[in-house]
């Protein structure tokens, strides 16, 4: 039996952090199928596959990496997931066991952070989308004399359309949650269907599978394959990375431990693999029918003839990335703000907060290419997250045992306080984790040129994710082995 904290007056509670008591959880296996199936279905899936179609693999070492990646990330997701199921708490408050009652902000700001990246992205896809349907009728709005500086890269019509669609965002933020429940009903319904007509497309117009899947690699040799897997499988760890610190949020409504083990392991790497083989199947199809590979599903559906079924197709889009972005990318950040403050800051308010940051990300830069979604966004964020991981997983399991007193998650005077609420071991293990990727990452941005350090240190970054959980999960073990 898990004591239920006294907390009312505490400033650490508030009713989105509280624990959810054992009446209240009814997500069975099926509801965890079903939220991993609903949100691999995003166009950021299929563009993750396309991109490494577009960075130079064929279809069977594109679909492998991906799976290969969904595997190993589901591992961090269920060990994350035990404590939410067992205690109730969303993953800001699991985090203080390791990080303190204060120190847990570090954590839960670094996956926000990201949070509201992926936020940007997906706005800017849904507001692409609207562009390209305003394009249709309206062509005169891609020659909009421009107004932002060149180096920003960004064009005053899908500017104009972002902009609206992000308020669009905003306003939804102030209905609350519960306005999207109809939209993500619309989303579990047109996808998979949006989906299979684009596969049917790609068959028809490229004359069967055979010719799609004879499609060859463009690497020059196994060395220039071995360079771009090995970033592009951190990458796709990455992807669910944020998931895979902040699941408790989800898993603490669950019945049982093998309802959230069991939906996620089933539906998980099986849905990101069949989504993505699609996306790879009509990204090879591009090359074949237009002569260059458009990894870009709204570039894609621009090309097509008649402007009712565009408008219809990025209509459908823009409403169900809305669904999506409120749902993955809103919720969670907004209860990492709100546990910075946690009486002040409520969810509209958080909201907010992402949606800000999620302009200043410049997330149309993000997606630019192939190179900078997957070795600047993907692999660059998982050198942060993959460190956080891998020192929640040592704390919880190795040092103590899966068992957590709830009372002192709650207070700042109990066992969770450490120094001031901080944990210094585990900020000094964060930062030995991240450290090992600054330099490849600031090559790899361009911002240091790449002789300035030794290539190993460089190429560190390739493996972000593993480097950076390795090495933070050794240094808060031996570091609790020497302070105990």
């Amino acid at each position: 039996m898990i004591e239920t904290p006294n907390i009312s007056t505490n400033s650490l509670y508030s009713e989105d952090l509280a624990p959810v008591p054992a009446e209240k959880r009814s997500w069975n296996t099926w509801n965890y199928a079903a939220l991993w199936i609903s949100m691999s279905l995003c166009i950021p899936t299929y563009m993750l596959a396309s991109s490494l179609i577009g960075g130079g693999m064929n279809w069977w070492q594109a679909i492998l990496t991906i799976f290969l990646g969904n595997l190993v990330v589901l591992i961090p997701m269920i060990l994350n997931g035990h404590a939410g199921t067992k205690y109730g708490i969303p993953f800001p408050v699991f985090a203080r066991a390791s990080f303190g009652t204060a120190g847990a902000n570090i954590p839960a700001m670094l996956r926000a952070i990201v949070a509201c990246g992926w936020f940007g992205i997906q706005t800017w896809i849904g507001g692409f989308a609207l562009y390209q349907m305003v394009q249709v009728w309206y062509p005169g709005i891609a020659q909009w004399p421009a107004i932002f500086p060149a180096s920003w890269g960004l064009a005053t019509g899908p500017a104009f359309t972002f902009l609206l669609f992000w308020l669009l965002n905003m306003y939804v933020v102030y209905l609350g949650v519960d306005s999207i429940k109809k939209l993500l009903v619309f989303k579990a319904f047109f996808l998979p269907l949006a989906a299979l007509a684009l596969l049917w497309w790609a068959i028809q117009v490229a004359k069967g599978l055979g010719p799609i899947l004879e499609q060859p690699s463009h690497f020059a040799d196994s060395h220039a394959f071995w360079n771009f897997f090995f970033p592009a499988l951190t990458g796709m760890v990455g992807f669910w990375a944020t998931l895979s610190l902040n699941i408790p949020d989800f898993t603490r409504y669950a019945t049982s431990q093998k309802a959230q083990v069991t939906g996620q392991a089933l539906a998980l790497p099986a849905s990101m693999t069949l989504f993505s083989f699609i996306g790879v199947v009509v990204t090879s199809a591009t090359t074949i029918v237009y002569g260059t590979t458009i990894w870009d599903p709204l570039v894609l559906a621009g090309k097509f003839s008649s402007k009712g079924m565009i408008s219809i197709a990025m209509i459908a889009v823009a409403i169900s990335t809305l669904a999506t972005n409120i749902a993955a990318n809103i919720v969670s950040p907004a209860n990492d703000f709100a546990h910075l403050a946690p009486k002040k800051i409520n969810f509209r308010t958080g909201g907010y907060i992402t949606g800000i940051i999620g302009i200043l990300i410049f997330p149309w830069k993000l997606i630019a290419d192939p190179g900078g979604y997957i070795f600047t966004w993907l692999v660059g964020y998982s050198s942060l997250l993959g460190p956080v991981g891998g020192i929640m997983i040592v704390d919880y399991y190795l040092i103590r045992k899966k068992e957590l007193r709830l009372n002192d998650l709650y207070n700042t005077n109990g066992i969770y306080s450490y120094n001031k609420g901080f944990h210094y071991a585990a900020v000094v293990a964060l930062i030995a984790g991240i450290l090992p990727n600054v330099p490849g990452f600031l090559t790899n941005i361009q911002l240091v040129a790449a002789d300035r350090f030794p290539g190993w240190l460089n190429n560190l970054y390739h493996y972000a994710w593993f480097v950076g959980f390795a090495v933070s999960g050794i240094v808060y073990r031996f570091l609790n082995r020497v302070s105990s």
